[in-house]
């Protein structure tokens, strides 16, 4: 199965920024059921097409399927292997996910440019037929253009199959087309090749934010985006229709991303970006970062540790270990501990993250937990995000003095932050890089700031 995207705009080759891929490279993306190839038929200034070919491994197909089938030969008489479903919306997030998360680091003017762009699914399966099909893109301003083919052209009674080759034509941000398409494939598809969860509900509120819940077809698209499942769609309806009754001014500050959400997606991104496959969450809450970190096979082995055992049995509620296929289990392990304290189970990954959590601890504590972290655990890589105190006067509740968490021990300034991670680095062998997270205020910078640690 393939899809295309081709922009003119010029130079056309500001494609290859926008997604990530050098275009004189074939890059492969592993996947749980086969792989994604990402390539360029053609990249000059004047026109630049960028191919993800998905190819489907019909023996890790049966092998990873634990959903029932509606006949018995179904698991291996299918048409997965060969048409866009939800596998290519899993290729998607997979090999274009900084793109669709908004991050351009080379050229980030260009992440909330409309350009236009001309995208090519062959082939697309719709329960529906093409009036659904035009009923889900259209409203959205999309130009469709739509090739049918028969059951079979040796007996043209039998009329038309539900396979499409189509065509979309549209000048939007590359974000936003590709969160669209993340959505809208399985959607016309009507079904999912794993466990739809509650956990379904929240990447459909991230992925429709800004678009779903102006679209005349939501009801429907939610239904089938999670399988028919009713109490599922009735949640996440109540979610959109709220959404809708805010008031204007607080609809569009909804319609972004959620600081927190942005966090972690910046993190994990940054992950993938510097190809880490082992990673230890310090501090890992109620596990939203793991279960981000869960949906790409890239991960290969994932520790989540956290001082509070309640919010580790939160944590195991939502990630449901238990119902995991073998291999998919023995990814992911949660711990009780402590960052002030040596831990021997904490050595050995190549990355060790931190989102908003030094920020908890008395700050004369900070010189143990730099031990425990950049001496003992050593990872390669260390991510520490924290609050940026200046943005605070940007909270019109926040009085002068407070902080924004009534469990926050301190919260430092970005030349605050940054001397100690300089120290930090100094101290332990590292080089240190720093961003803010957030809308950027010129003055006062992001209300988060990064800290990415590597030797």
């Amino acid at each position: 199965m393939l899809l295309t995207i081709t922009t003119k705009r010029y130079p056309a080759t500001d494609l290859g920024y926008l997604l990530h891929k050098h275009p004189a490279k074939v890059q492969t993306v592993a996947l749980t059921a086969g792989s994604a190839h990402i390539f360029y038929p053609e990249a000059t200034d004047q026109s630049c097409t960028a191919a993800l070919l998905l190819d489907v491994d019909p023996v890790r197909l049966v092998r990873g399927n634990g959903k029932g089938h509606d006949f018995a030969l179904e698991q291996y008489v299918n048409d997965r292997p060969y048409v866009a479903s939800s596998f290519m919306s899993n290729a998607i997030s997979q090999a274009y996910s900084t793109a669709m998360n908004g991050r351009c680091k080379d050229k980030p003017h260009l992440v909330d440019e409309a350009i236009p762009f001309e995208i090519v699914l062959s082939v697309l399966p719709v329960k529906g037929g093409e009036p659904l099909l035009r009923q889900f893109f259209e409203p959205l301003g999309y130009e469709v253009a739509v090739q049918s083919y028969a059951l079979d052209e040796q007996y043209p009674e039998w009329g038309l199959s539900r396979y499409f080759h189509v065509t979309l034509r549209h000048t939007l941000p590359l974000k936003t087309i590709l969160r669209q398409l993340y959505i809208l494939i399985p959607v016309c598809d009507n079904d999912k090749h794993y466990f739809v969860g509650d956990h379904e509900i929240e990447k459909l509120m991230e992925k429709g934010a800004g678009w779903l819940d102006t679209h005349p077809a939501k009801e429907l698209i939610t239904r089938r985006y999670l399988r028919n499942i009713a109490p599922l769609a009735k949640q996440a309806l109540a979610l959109i229709m709220k959404e809708e009754d805010l008031p204007v001014a607080e609809k569009e500050s909804k319609e972004k991303v959620r600081l927190h959400d942005l966090r972690l997606l910046t993190v994990r991104d940054i992950l993938l970006e510097e190809k880490i496959s082992t990673v230890v969450d310090l501090g890992c809450g109620e596990g939203k970062l793991l279960r981000l970190l869960m949906e790409k096979a890239a991960f290969k082995k994932i520790l989540g540790m956290d001082v509070s055992y309640h919010a580790l049995e939160i944590a195991r509620d939502k990630l449901k270990p238990d119902r995991l296929p073998e291999m998919q289990r023995n990814r992911i392990q949660l711990i009780h501990g402590s960052l002030t304290y040596r831990d021997k189970r904490l050595a050995g990954f190549e990355a060790g993250v931190l989102v908003e959590v030094i920020e908890h601890l008395d700050e004369p504590r900070l010189a143990a937990l730099e031990k425990v972290v950049f001496e003992y655990a050593r990872p390669q890589t260390v991510i520490i995000t924290t609050v940026n105190a200046e943005y605070n006067v940007r909270y019109e509740k926040l009085t002068a003095g407070t902080f924004r968490h009534s469990d926050h021990r301190f919260e430092w300034t970005r030349a605050e932050f940054t001397a100690w991670g300089n120290r930090v680095a100094e101290q332990f062998g590292y080089i240190v890089t720093y961003q803010p997270l957030g809308e950027t205020d010129e003055l006062l910078g992001g209300p988060s700031q990064l800290a990415l640690f590597k030797r």
